[in-house]
This record gives C-alpha cells, structure tokens and sequence, in this order.
C-alpha cells in the first residue's frame, strides 16, 4: 500500500514550499517557546488585520479546478455576448492548469478528470483553439484513453447538449412536472438539498425548451468521441441486483424519458408557471440564485427561455451578479463558484480574538456591525421542515436569503459570545440566530449545512445524481461547530441536544479514531471539528475514544513536521491523513493535539515549528493545495484565507495554553459555565 500511496502522491512527506525559503525568516534553530511565537503571531495578526474590506468583512478569492472558468466561457456564448478581455486572459489560466497527464485535474496535483477535461478542451475551442494545439491533442488523447466524450457526467454532457454537441436522449430525465409534487413527496424538490434544488428549478426550463446554439463543426468537440455520438445508444450499468433503488430509478427514467416527448399540455404549463413562480423571489437579491455559479447560470438561461428580454431587470441583475465572481489570477482570469465572506470573517475573528486582539480594535466593532446588517431575517426553504420558528443567521455569501448555512451561523454565533458576552447590543440578533440553529438539529441528532432531516439517501441512486451530493444529510463537521458553540455558551453533556449529538458523533467516528470531513480535506479536519467541540463541552479529553482520534494526527505527522491530507482520501480511505504537508492542514491537527492535552508532545513542537518555518516576512504562508471541499469526489476549494487564519490560531492557542495553561476561549467558557446563556426551554428539551 505504501508503494501506491507515494505513486498517488509524490509531494507526501515534503512541504509545498520545500526548497523554497526566499521571503521566510530564519527560525529552524529556534525552540517553540512562547516568546519564540510573539514576532510570527504579531506579523500574521498585522496581515490579516490589513487585510479587512472597507465594508467590514475579510473575503479573499474562493478558488476551485478549471470547471465553473470554462462553464463561464460556455455561458457568455449561449448569451451570445460579444467577447472581451476575459476570453484573452482566461485562456491562459485554463492552459496552465493542465496537468502532465494530459487532462484537467479537480485539484492541485490530482488526477485528470474527463468530465473537466472535456469542458477546458471546448472551451479553448469556442475561444478559437485548434485541435491541432498541442495541449488540445494531449487532452484528446488522455479522453480518448477514457473511453471518450461519452463518459462525461450529467452535468458536462447537459453543457455539450446546449451546443449540439451531445444527444438530449443520453441526459437523465428532469420533467418540469416534479415542481408540481407536494412538499412531502420523495422526489420533490424539497427533498433535495438546496444547492441541488437551485441547480435543478431553472433546468426544468432547459430540458423543457431543449435550446441549442449551434456551432461550427471545426469549433465542436466530435474528436473527442471514439465513436460517432449519432452511432452511440446511450444505456444505463443496470445493477446486477434486480430489485434495487439503481434499477428501479433506471426503469422510472424510461417512463419519464417518454413523458417528456409526450407531455400533457396543460400540467407542462402549470408546472413552468409554477417554475417561474418559485425562481422570481429568488432572484431578486443581488447574489443570484442560490449565490452558487452552476444555479445563477441555470438561471439566467431559464429566464430567457420563458420569455423575459436580455434588458429585463432581473436579467440583468443575475448576469451581474455572475460577472462578479471573475478575479484575477496573476495575469490571468478565473471565476470562482461563489463568496465565502461570512465564513472567511467569522474564522478570521475567531484567529484573532486567540491572538489577543482587543475588542476595542476598530476592525472588530466593524465585523460584528457587517454580521448585523447581513443577518437573514427571511423565512427560506427551511421552513419546510422547521416549523414555528423565526429567521435569523447567515448565509455562506454576501446575501443569500433563502438559504442561511448552520456551519456559518454557528461560527458567528462563536464569535459573538467570545467578543461579546453581554451581547451588548446584539441580543436579539444573536437570540434570533441560536433558536434557528437549534430548531434544524436533525432527528439522528446531528446538524447537517443548510435543512433538517435532508437525508433520503436513495434519492442517490437516481440517474441525475452521478455526482453523489444530491441531499444534505447531518455531518460531523457541522455538527461539532453547534456542539462547540452550545459548550462555549456554558453547556455540556447534561443537556439533551448535545447529548443526542454526542451519540451521533461517537458513531460516526471511523475505526481508526478520525471523523470524516464533509466540507474540509478531510479527516483531519473532521479530527479538529469533533474535537474541538469536545473540549468546549468539557468532555475528559483522556477518553479512549478521543485518545485514538489523538494517535491517528501522532500516526501522520510529515517528516517536516506538518500536517498535510490530499483530497483523494475520498476516494480511497488507506490514504487518509497523507499528503504534502499545508499550513492549514497542519494548523487544525496541531489545535486538536493541544485540545487534546498534548501540547508538550514533540510532535506538537515538530508542527510549530513548521508553521514558524513556513510564515513569510510579510506574515502571510503559502499554499497550493486544496483544503476545501465543495463535493466529494466532484468539486474541491482553495480558500485563500485558510493558509492564513488557521495558522495563526494554532500558534496563538499553543502560546497561550503553554503561558497561562488555557487558551482565552476556556476562559471565556469558565464564565458563561457560571451563567449559561439562557435559551428558550423548548430547545433544551
């Protein structure tokens, strides 16, 4: 197993910036004693302070593979919209993303992926790219050895249908009846988790109106095909297991197939009224739908197909709204698939208030303003399962209304209770928000991102859902943020939703003591989500179930002392914990050690001394891989302020717990333990 992992990973073992010192003080000599930290901890804390938006946030590019760039390329001809500078700068960052395999990869360093090598190569195409280029005819090949364009996903193949370059009859049925279905129904869209019910709405106009922009033959990708996609009869892999959900979704698509040649005229125009209907209020805020790229497209083609003009308001509001995700790469263009400002802010508070920052800092009283006027105080989607309660919380975005985020919502809520344990005027933001949280705890127990009990994992098994994050079950990770926050506001085990919580955690827990992380890379940041919950609850971090959590992060240490898991352990758990050590990566393990009570363990001294070793003159620390996950095994994040925040936690929390024998959190903790924060007793039940 060693031989395949290093063949999966060659960098495992060696920082990225290995060989690579210009820019970084010299400290490898220098024994992480508290005072060692003061000149790092003071340049991070001064980096990141500058750092902050005029308007109060910190929020810096949400990068992800060459997909949502070339899906934007695709976008702007659809609309048929004149090409500009992005198209001459864009292409270059999609040519320097090739990987040497030949393909596109979905992050830094992985394997090809063909779904995002056929999207690249049609996008430099339409950007007048001959297949005679040389990186055309390397990425051809490396299709060619996958078997062709025919095996890209639902998604990929929905793009090269709009262009003619795939048949409709290959793509997963989606009726636009199905938004007719009541909300209780299993395939309606309630059922579904939010980013796939946004996808999904505004595609019901698509598959209804089939629309095609047609390109020149020269420009289309026909090579790609081994055979002929007019000689091609797209099949289903029926399971070999006749009563099956697989079976039973392939047989049920054949219907549906049929139905949508053959629809019944007057239920295809309620169900595209009612469509419509639904999109509109969405759309009206000045993020888009759903603040995610792949639904604020859908969008703006839905809209068009119903009939609204290219100078109507809203149109035009969602393609701003689209053009603001393109940020520059150098010299080069992306876009990224959305904002992470609240997430990046809410972090970033909770690094700097470790560090020693004083409230009375103007950039604090202007975060914690920003968290007011962003509050979402409108009832969304999730009121279809939560009843009698109020909106409050955030989204993961600027604005995104309809769909607060759990995760979010309770970093923020962290915030607030560490910054300002009086609330001192933010009572009832932050009493809106807490009741909120604790009205989505799932029936398991745990907390999943954005809907309670969305967790119908057969839905799975549908054709439309190759990618395996159509729904929105409880996660560790969520769930240990709510846990956490629920023990820094003075409550532990005792009461009943953490109670529940923890069984759900303790059973999650994988046999080799890690926690799978569903939205970070990915068990060890499962490790320091669980963990640092447990210790906000007051949990004996002796236990043997902690303990073995502590022997997995020990068992991974890097030769250089870090800490690094790259995002292929979704596809192959052996290789959980190995990777390229990254500072944040290295930062979550070395926080859940100390957590832990093993802050005087060398390999506690091995990861600050890493992290010291790594940091820039300018406070900053580099990193190129992806420590995000947006879905796993399909679409990963670079979060280009985790490299940043997160390493200045760590090495704030050792220097305090080494100085003082706690962290300023358990101090705050210890005072809210005398008086809890007092929540409605509905919630404690």
């Amino acid at each position: 197993m060693e031989k395949r992992i290093q063949e999966c990973f060659p960098d495992s073992g060696r920082s990225q910036e290995e060989g690579d010192p210009s820019g970084m003080p010299d400290v490898h000599s220098v024994l992480p004693e508290p005072e060692a930290l003061e000149p790092g901890i003071g340049r991070a804390i001064d980096s990141l302070l500058s750092r902050q938006e005029r308007e109060g946030c910190w929020v810096e590019p949400l990068e992800a593979d060459v997909t949502i760039t070339s899906e934007y390329i695709l976008l702007q001809f659809l609309l048929k919209r004149a090409p500009g500078d992005f198209f001459q700068r864009a292409a270059p960052f999609i040519l320097a993303s090739q990987g040497e395999d030949g393909g596109w990869p979905l992050y830094h360093g992985g394997p090809a992926d063909i779904s995002a090598t056929v999207k690249a190569y049609f996008a430099l195409k339409l950007l007048g790219y001959s297949a005679d280029h040389p990186a055309l005819v390397r990425a051809r090949a490396l299709v060619h050895e996958r078997g062709g364009a025919i095996n890209v996903n639902v998604f990929t193949r929905i793009a090269l249908a709009l262009f003619g370059q795939y048949d409709w009859k290959g793509i997963p049925a989606l009726p636009p009846e199905m938004i007719l279905l009541p909300k209780w129904f299993p395939l309606s869209i309630y059922t579904v988790s939010y980013w796939s019910r946004t996808v999904i709405v505004p595609l019901l106009f698509i598959y209804h109106h089939k629309p095609m922009v047609a390109v020149e033959p020269e420009v289309g990708i026909s090579e790609l095909f081994v055979t002929p996609m007019s000689e091609v009869k797209v099949h289903y892999s029926w399971s070999s297991q006749f009563l099956s959900w697989k079976n039973l979704f392939f047989a049920l698509d054949i219907l549906l197939q049929f139905w949508n040649r053959h629809p019944i005229p007057f239920l295809r125009r309620m169900a595209l009224k009612k469509g419509l209907e639904w999109l509109v209020p969405r759309m009206k805020g000045e993020g888009g739908l759903g603040a995610i790229y792949p639904a604020m497209a859908n969008s703006v083609l839905a809209l068009r197909l119903a009939g609204y003009h290219e100078d109507h308001p809203l149109v035009q509001r969602a393609i701003q709204s689209i053009d603001d995700l393109v940020f520059e790469v150098d010299d080069k263009k992306s876009v990224q698939p959305c904002f992470s400002p609240i997430w990046d802010t809410a972090l970033a508070l909770g690094a700097l208030y470790e560090s020693g920052v004083s409230r009375e800092a103007p950039q604090v009283a202007r975060a914690f303003e920003w968290f007011r006027r962003r509050e979402v105080r409108l009832v969304g989607d999730w009121s279809v399962r939560v009843r009698g309660v109020g909106a409050g919380g955030w989204a993961f975005q600027y604005e995104n209304d309809y769909y607060p985020d759990i995760d979010d919502t309770s970093v923020v809520l962290m915030d607030f209770a560490k910054w300002y344990p009086g609330m001192e005027g933010y009572e009832e933001v932050f009493r809106r928000a807490l009741e909120w949280v604790l009205s989505m705890q799932g029936t398991d127990g745990g907390w999943a991102a954005f809907d309670k009990d969305n967790d119908f994992l057969f839905l799975n098994n549908i054709p439309f859902a190759d990618h395996g994050a159509l729904l929105d079950p409880s996660t560790s990770d969520v769930t240990g943020r709510v846990v956490e926050l629920l023990g820094i506001l003075g409550y532990g085990p005792e009461v009943p939703p953490v109670r529940r919580a923890l069984r759900f955690l303790r059973k999650e827990q994988e046999e080799d003591g890690s926690w799978y992380g569903r939205w970070g890379v990915n068990y060890i940041y499962g490790i320091w989500s669980v963990v640092s919950a447990l210790k906000a609850i007051g949990e004996d971090m002796s236990s043997s179930y902690i303990q073995r959590a502590m022997n997995f992060l020990l068992a991974h240490q890097n030769p250089d002392g870090g800490w690094g898991e790259s995002c292929y352990t979704y596809f192959r758990k052996e290789t959980a914990g190995v990777g390229g050590s990254t500072p944040s990566q290295t930062a979550w393990a070395l926080i859940s050690l100390i957590h832990g009570g093993l802050v005087a363990h060398p390999a506690v001294s091995g990861g600050i001394r890493f992290l010291l070793s790594r940091q820039r003159m300018n406070g900053k620390w580099e990193e190129k891989d992806y420590t995000g996950t947006g879905f796993p095994k399909v679409f990963y994040l670079r979060y280009n302020m985790y490299r940043d925040y997160f390493p200045l936690w760590a090495l704030s929390l050792y220097r305090n717990v080494l100085r003082q024998g706690r962290s300023r959190v358990e101090e705050r903790i210890v005072s809210w333990r005398q008086n809890p924060y007092p929540i409605a007793p509905r919630f404690l039940i």
